[in-house]
């Protein structure tokens, strides 16, 4: 290389150090008394168009600003850009003068700083406002923020699943919040790559800037969603420092109630560029290190960035350049005008009611711009608005949506999908539209197929609204507002080795409950159509049904024609950690399997799975028909959603996550023994508040623990006969780092409630 530089500067005795780079090489050579940056570039017609309209803009700027940018320094002809050869590659090359200064990413960050390069950027922009050049217009860079869909294609390239999906959802987020305001949105000329490597600092001032190379006629504020991004990356307090940054611009240059509005997925959307490019740097090239210096930081950032609230994170720049909120109705309000129309019989979660706005896998939005992290909700599984599931969603409803009595791929899809999960004798599904009604066609199907009417059900038990649904359910029809327990059901004692008769400390607990189950079997007098139990009853306070329980009450209830339900609305889809389905912990193949909630991430669906035997009796009476049941978009989504939790390995998260959790929370029991029990599988978990004396049921704690939580931002619920049980069943995707942020907040409401 040396040769090639001493033709180009003309000075054999000249040194230099190759400097880091993207898609160019840059060398800082030092001559007799002098220092400059020569790039050198492979050729393309378009790159010296680009080089030569760069060299223009940087001599408009230092008309403007004098010494703050390089100068372009002409060869001996008189030319800005000459050809040469490179290793037989045929190359451009160009001089620039030497910047000093100490780059930003290695000074102090300091609030003047970041003032001062707000103020910097903004200084620049209205310099850069009088130039222009068609050939920078033309230019279409994966690197320019309005240009955000070219990085689209790397985003498979993107290591680990649970990056890509941030990434993914924050490409979709750029589609529905920035593409509509397309025509709104100031352009300019701009730099395009204010980083921390290429922003320069004298005396704690920002002092120049260098590396026009990806100059873009542009966004306004994209220039300082750019700058605020990596003048972020490492803080634990990003909004802190992005309002300082972007008041020292507005104060300079002024923005619009728009640039400002879509900030915070610009910053995103910058982030996402970063990453994609590095990855996909990796497979290309990986040998260039440089690529990838910041994706580290640019996906911790990402992660950190979901958990921010979009409007708050709007509400504070617009407070910093002294725009006021969107207007927000009180809770009181918000509720008020619910009741107008809706029944109050539908209820609401905590003493103060939380008006949501939206959600990002483990977070929920709230209306006045809080963040919500759910240690609660069980129904998106695999985390709200995933962007595979809204995008399966979004595509399907495009092609065809219609009922079953059209033939159609999803349905034929979905179904092999989903029994693929199944041992091979659970090989017919029916779809309908909720765990409710897959519960009532469970009965159903039972009862045609054995030709008897009576049920037996689990105390405490829960499977859904519909009337057969209720009569089957203890914790509706037990209720002092219930309808009471009807002839044909037969209620069994659920197997708590907690507190109830027979306790984990005991010989064998879940094979005497098993025991007692099966002598009421015999003792009823009628056979029965069918048992129905959840693996791990969640109404009851999450109680693990006891090993060996079923194992002795299944040969039971078959052995005098009834048919096994497991309710697995609740239980299923890996949510245990170690088995898919709650009934592979207890070593038993039901008849039926009955599944919802979490089936489609919230998408109303439901399904029934039986043997083919159960199946066929069915057939044998009136059609069955669900207007809904199955059809092409549902279909389509719960796939995605077996898809999500294959690609992330969520049944192995939730096992490791869970473990992690439940370890936590039993910490915590010998400071705090009103902590009486923890108990649950993977990410189903109960967590049972009781008198330290007396172990009974401290339900006004309980309500504490979860109302101070809901109040500090984190949502779990309680359960349970005497609703003292805290429950927390999250979103699949929940971290380590989530379920610690649970307990240690568990623990400072305990240490305040009590002085330990």
């Amino acid at each position: 290389m040396r040769s090639i530089l001493t033709q180009v500067i003309g000075d054999p005795s000249l040194t230099y150090k190759r400097l880091d780079g993207y898609d160019n090489a840059n060398y800082l050579v030092e001559t007799e008394g002098d220092k400059l940056i020569v790039k050198s570039y492979v050729y393309r017609a378009e790159q010296e168009a680009q080089v030569v309209a760069e060299s223009d803009i940087l001599d408009h700027l230092r008309a403007a600003g004098g010494d703050r940018y390089p100068r372009p320094i002409a060869f001996d002809d008189g030319s800005l850009v000459k050809q040469v050869e490179i290793e037989g590659t045929a190359s451009l090359m160009r001089k620039l003068s030497f910047l000093d200064g100490t780059f930003l990413g290695d000074a102090e960050a300091t609030p003047a700083l970041y003032a001062s390069l707000g103020a910097f950027l903004a200084e620049m922009d209205i310099a850069l406002q009088e130039t222009d050049s068609y050939v920078i217009r033309a230019r279409q860079s994966p690197w320019d923020l309005q240009y955000l869909e070219l990085n689209r294609r790397y985003i498979d390239d993107v290591v680990e699943a649970s990056d890509r999906k941030v990434v993914q959802y924050f490409f979709d987020q750029y589609d529905h919040h920035v593409r509509p305001h397309y025509q709104d949105l100031r352009r300019q000329i701009i730099h395009n790559d204010a980083n921390e490597w290429n922003v320069l600092v004298q005396d704690g001032k920002v002092s120049g800037i260098i590396d026009f190379g990806d100059v873009a006629h542009s966004f306004l504020i994209s220039e300082l969603a750019i700058a605020i991004t990596y003048s972020i990356y490492d803080k634990d307090d990003p909004l802190d420092w992005a309002v300082i940054i972007l008041k020292a611009y507005h104060e300079v240059l002024p923005l619009q109630e728009v640039e400002v509005d879509v900030l915070y997925y610009l910053i995103a959307a910058r982030l996402c560029t970063s990453i994609c490019n590095s990855a996909h740097a990796a497979i290309a090239s990986p040998d260039n290190t440089y690529a990838s210096v910041s994706e580290q930081h640019a996906l911790r950032l990402l992660h950190k960035w979901v958990a921010i609230n979009p409007r708050h994170a709007s509400n504070t720049f617009r407070q910093a350049i002294g725009l006021e909120a969107p207007p927000v109705p009180s809770i009181d309000a918000a509720i008020a005008r619910r009741h107008e129309h809706v029944s109050a019989s539908l209820s609401l979660s905590y003493k103060l009611p939380i008006h949501m706005v939206g959600g990002a896998f483990q977070y929920m939005y709230g209306a006045d711009g809080a963040t919500f992290l759910d240690a609660y909700n069980n129904i998106p599984h695999v985390g709200h608005c995933h962007p595979t599931v809204t995008s399966a969603a979004y595509e399907q409803m495009l092609h065809l949506n219609t009922n079953t009595r059209y033939v159609y791929d999803q349905l034929a899809d979905y179904a092999d999908h989903l029994l693929s999960k199944f041992t091979a004798s659970l090989s017919k599904v029916f779809f309908v539209n909720s765990g409710s009604a897959a519960s009532d066609l469970a009965i159903r199907l039972a009862k045609a197929h054995t030709g008897h009417n009576d049920i037996m059900v689990m105390e405490l038990g829960y499977h859904g609204n519909t009337q057969t649904s209720i009569e089957i359910s203890d914790y509706k029809f037990n209720n002092p507002k219930g309808e009471g327990q009807k002839d044909h059901i037969v209620k069994t004692p659920i197997p708590n080795t907690y507190n109830g008769r027979y306790t984990k400390d005991m010989d064998s607990p879940g094979v005497q409950y098993g025991r007692d189950a099966v002598a009421q079997v015999a003792g009823h007098g009628r056979p029965l159509a069918a048992f129905i139990a959840e693996p791990v009853v969640g109404c009851a306070g999450q109680v693990p049904l006891a090993p060996q329980y079923l194992q002795t009450v299944y040969p039971a209830i078959r052995a005098q024609g009834g048919l096994c339900i497991s309710d697995e609305v609740q239980t299923g889809f890996g949510r245990l950690g170690d088995h898919f389905w709650g009934f592979e912990a207890h070593g038993v193949v039901p008849d039926i399997v009955v599944l919802g909630k979490p089936i489609a991430n919230g998408h109303p669906m439901g399904a029934v799975v039986c043997t083919d035997e159960v199946a066929r009796s069915f057939e044998r009476g009136v059609e069955f028909f669900s207007s809904f049941g199955g059809n092409p978009v549902s279909c389509a989504i719960a796939s995605a959603v077996l898809d999500v939790i294959e690609t992330e390995d969520l049944q192995a998260n939730a096992r490791e996550v869970g473990h992690y959790y439940r370890e936590l929370l039993r910490g915590l029991m010998t400071t705090y023994p009103c902590i009486g029990d923890v108990r649950g599988m993977g990410l189903f978990i109960g967590i049972e508040i009781v008198e330290p004396d007396s172990k009974k049921p401290d339900t006004n704690l309980a309500s504490h623990i979860k109302n101070t939580l809901r109040e500090r931002h984190i949502l779990i619920s309680t359960d349970g006969l005497h609703d003292n049980v805290i429950k927390s069943k999250p979103p699949l995707c929940f971290t380590k780092d989530n379920a610690r942020q649970v307990v240690d907040a568990i623990e400072e409401v305990l240490r305040e409630r009590t002085g330990n």
